[in-house]
């Protein structure tokens, strides 16, 4: 396709999000809520539509030869069907962040000023192979008040293009603009380029994928972007844990689902626990499959790991491999963490309070966890609903990103006839 053409597309979308914009801005909560319900019913009753589309998908990746993993993620089975309709119908139940006036003072000259709760207009989410994210972005802009353009992974075409397709019967149903929700229906990545330029429509950019395209939204866009780069996520077990506790922490943390970002890659121990701790530990990991890579104190306790390299403590390895380090105290392991930790969650396993308070106050992460695993770092997990991703970058959001997340504030002030002097 012509690069003329793709131009014409992408500004076409944009310029009808923009105009939808307006209009989501101010429906009523019961409206907003009428539509995800509807979605959610749709998504149920039409679900062998949705399975039989979604086959296409599937069939031309395994023809590619993708990996099963990747098959998995891009699978519309009927548990994750179900899951995208009660993700609607939580989001449903929250309440409604739009014209929620976060604080009110009145000033000297009787003026009263506040806060209140705005969308932030039209969000173009960038996303892989994972049809679910259609749905769950889709609902999560939507009852935040914002228009959404989804570009998904030319993969799940097929299956974003029918997902659409229903939340655009419930919209017009409610007599909604159905541009409110779009999907881009060119694979393009040009497409994806000349999206990126148009800040006149575009409020912000929510990439969500692996490095390499969150590298490239952030390069190309002319608009915020909310990002995170990777998950090197730690997990402390300072010399007054509770053991048992810890040992817990740590196979859960990397072991439930080590493919995701919130997975812990690297262990660090204070080396007066480590001798009773570790060996039975990497035995319980052994028995999980877990690779171990660890300095040298490390393999002076359990022979069989492998020696960690410099490029081992930044490494987010999604996958069944484990960094190890036997640390000298608390001091070593926050410079540790500030050194190689990629803002994104980190966790100390201690029963002692001044220290988990030091933890928390010193550590800079979007999520910094007491005697839990780093897996909570969810928006499901937090309550705050189905997330639309994780934000690093701490401007405007710094965290899981649910509804509040995806609104700003404005100023508004009541005035009796004030004129300033």
């Amino acid at each position: 396709m012509a690069d003329k053409e793709l131009k014409e597309i992408i500004l076409e979308i944009a310029k009808n999000a923009k105009e939808a914009s307006r209009k989501v801005a101010t429906l009523s909560t019961t409206t907003k809520n009428g539509v995800l319900k509807r979605v959610a019913e749709l998504l149920r009753t039409k679900k062998e539509e949705i399975k039989k589309v979604n086959e296409k998908d599937i069939t031309l990746a395994r023809e590619k030869g993708y990996p099963a993993a990747f098959i998995d993620r891009l699978t519309l089975s009927d548990k994750v069907i179900e899951a995208m309709a009660k993700g609607l119908e939580e989001v449903a139940s929250f309440p409604d962040p739009v014209g929620e006036v976060v604080k009110m003072w009145k000033r000297p000259n009787g003026l009263l000023v506040g806060r209140m709760r705005i969308p932030l207009g039209v969000i173009a989410m960038i996303y892989e192979s994972r049809p679910n994210v259609t749905i769950d972005a889709a609902g999560l802009c939507f009852k935040s008040g914002n228009a959404v353009i989804l570009r998904g992974g030319k993969e799940a075409l097929n299956s974003n293009l029918a997902l659409a397709e229903i939340f655009h019967q419930a919209l017009e149903e409610f007599d909604v603009p159905t541009s409110a929700v779009q999907v881009v229906p060119v694979p393009d990545r040009k497409l994806v380029e000349y999206m990126l330029e148009l800040e006149e429509y575009i409020d912000l950019v929510i990439p969500r994928g692996g490095e390499g395209l969150i590298r490239f939204v952030t390069e190309k866009a002319r608009m915020p972007v909310i990002k995170h780069y990777k998950g090197v996520c730690h997990v402390y077990v300072d010399k007054f844990a509770d053991l048992e506790k810890a040992k817990n922490i740590a196979i859960n943390a990397k072991c439930q689902r080590p493919g995701v970002c919130n997975a812990m890659e690297t262990l660090l121990i204070h080396e007066a626990i480590a001798e009773k701790f570790l060996p039975e530990l990497a035995e319980e990991y052994k028995k999980l499959g877990v690779e171990i890579r660890g300095c040298s104190k490390t393999l002076e306790l359990v022979p069989w790991a492998k020696q960690a390299t410099e490029e081992d403590w930044d490494a987010e390895y999604l996958d069944l491999i484990l960094a190890v380090k036997v640390v000298s105290g608390m001091e070593e392991a926050l410079s540790h963490i500030a050194k190689y930790g990629s803002n994104h969650t980190e966790a100390i396993v201690t029963e002692n309070y001044e220290r988990a308070m030091k933890f928390l106050n010193e550590v800079d992460a979007s999520v910094v966890m007491v005697n839990a695993s780093t897996r909570f770092n969810d928006g499901g997990e937090l309550g705050l609903g189905a997330e639309i991703g994780i934000s690093t970058s701490k401007i405007h959001a710094y965290g899981p990103m649910g509804l509040e997340e995806l609104t700003t504030t404005k100023f508004i002030v009541f005035g009796n006839g004030q004129i300033r002097t």
